[in-house]
């Protein structure tokens, strides 16, 4: 039926675009003349239209069905509904080519949206009131990726195995959530298709987990596998490219050092999710890492002069304004949130805004704000996969290539990610230091107190006399008061 639809004029117009294309990573490719990035020969623009014209008939009509429990055949429903450019009682007109647009399992994704606290008004606004904006740096998968105008909400293209992954995944996935809505994994508002130009489109929402607003200072995407897990020259000529597990080895080998609570909620949610990627034989995810330098943001300002402190787009300026919106539509999708998030570190830290990330400091003491988020977790270790890493590992060592047996694959990222990637501060050295400065104030008070009692002038508080005279006495005192200890003799140089 959709293909009877396109008249012969729109089909001679799309060969004469498709000869105009210059294909370049996958699906995705670059229209020569107008040079807009297109995705199975359709335009990018034409594609967001029809992702908000289907979005908003969807939502739409789902909200005149009634509120009900998830049952299992809920997971396989397929709605379908046809766009034709000049409109129909159904669907409005609109200046695209005719387009079919499908929903999967929309009855179990409005659940997903309701877990999440996601009114379908604030999906329906954030998704369809303004326009998408395509991201440029959409990595080397072929996929396109658009964010919502707020920020809230990720649109991805995926592969046909992908999209039948997913669904297959939807009971599990229905099942995990509702015994642990905090997770890295990926949160999932729906699954689509955009049949157009006789080519199937499969897109998915997710959150966002990188916010726009909030400049990153470095990014990484790690497996926590070492064979040719480096950036790429061209990937390093980016503004901020996206470096690998080799690469924050070499950048970073003290790792990213957290708070003790912090740190323990983390490792655990990681634990959690892998034992349930694991459970489904999911492989090959990566943890995607952005870090927003606090310090560095700050000396960026001062630098500018404060000119770009009201900018929302500036490089490294972050200003209460810019902060994620107050009227912020989904839970638990902040990385603080993710993570077993009723434990928050105790410290100076916790009075700031942390604008959603979790709180770190690197080797330096600088102040950091990091965001995670498990990624590309539809890749199911099948026939092919077992192929590729049976070839690899006749060709390299077998444990270090990242394509892996779903066990093996969780244990070693599980290692890597909380023995090499994350930290605990060490406590020892700051015990050790504040134990010493208040031993030392409590001798120098002794000192004091002694110095009194032989003044003529007991009623007076006496000056402490100059540290570099009587270093000897210093020594004395300090080796002979019986508030002081063997160790206290090498605090007095510090001291002075």
């Amino acid at each position: 039926y959709f293909y009877c639809s396109l008249s012969s004029p729109q089909m001679a117009s799309s060969a004469a675009a498709a000869q105009s294309m210059k294909k370049t990573i996958g699906h995705r490719g670059v229209e020569t003349t107008t040079g807009e990035t297109t995705y199975k020969k359709t335009t990018s623009s034409a594609l967001k239209g029809a992702i908000q014209l289907g979005i908003t008939h969807t939502v739409g009509s789902l909200s005149q069905k009634a509120e009900r429990d998830v049952l299992m055949q809920d997971f396989v429903v397929v709605e379908s509904i046809f766009f034709p450019s000049e409109g129909s009682n159904l669907t409005p007109a609109h200046h695209y080519s005719d387009f079919r647009f499908k929903t999967y399992a929309p009855i179990a994704f409005r659940y997903f949206r309701e877990l999440f606290g996601i009114r379908p008004d604030d999906y329906l606004y954030s998704l369809c009131n303004d326009g998408l904006i395509e991201l440029s740096n959409s990595g080397a998968s072929g996929s396109l990726f658009y964010v919502s105008s707020d920020d809230e909400f990720i649109i991805k293209t995926v592969q046909h195995k992908e999209a039948e992954f997913l669904q297959k995944l939807l009971p599990g996935y229905f099942m995990n959530l509702n015994q642990n809505k905090r997770t890295l994994l990926p949160k999932f508002y729906g699954l689509y298709c955009v049949q157009a130009g006789g080519k199937n489109i499969r897109i998915v929402v997710m959150n966002n987990l990188l916010p726009r607003i909030v400049p990153m200072h470095l990014k990484y995407d790690m497996k926590g596998s070492t064979y040719k897990r480096r950036a790429s020259p061209k990937e390093r000529e980016k503004a901020v490219p996206t470096h690998k597990d080799l690469d924050f080895i070499q950048d970073m080998p003290e790792g990213l050092l957290l708070e003790a609570d912090n740190y323990n909620a983390l490792c655990k949610t990681i634990q959690r999710d892998c034992l349930l990627l694991q459970s489904f034989k999911i492989m090959d995810y990566s943890l995607l890492v952005g870090i927003h330098n606090l310090d560095l943001a700050s000396r960026e300002r001062e630098r500018a002069g404060g000119q770009s402190g009201d900018s929302v787009g500036s490089e490294g300026a972050v200003t209460p304004d810019q902060r994620r919106p107050q009227t912020q539509k989904s839970l638990y999708c902040t990385a603080m949130e993710s993570i077993q998030g009723e434990a928050r570190g105790k410290g100076a830290m916790d009075s700031e805004d942390h604008m959603g990330g979790i709180p770190a400091r690197n080797a330096k003491g600088e102040r950091l704000l990091f965001y995670i988020g498990i990624i590309d977790i539809l890749q199911s270790y099948r026939f092919i996969k077992k192929l590729e890493h049976s070839w690899k590992a006749l060709v390299h060592d077998g444990d270090t290539v990242s394509v892996h047996r779903p066990g093996f694959y969780a244990e070693r990222f599980q290692q890597f990610m909380c023995n090499t990637v994350f930290k605990k501060i060490p406590r020892k050295c700051l015990h050790v230091s504040l134990t010493i400065f208040m031993n030392v104030d409590i001798v120098i008070t002794s000192i004091r107190i002694r110095e009194c009692m032989q003044s003529d002038r007991p009623d007076l508080v006496p000056r402490t006399p100059p540290l570099a005279e009587n270093a000897a006495d210093y020594e004395a005192n300090l080796s002979t008061s019986s508030l002081g200890s063997t160790g206290m003799a090498s605090s007095s140089p510090l001291r002075r």
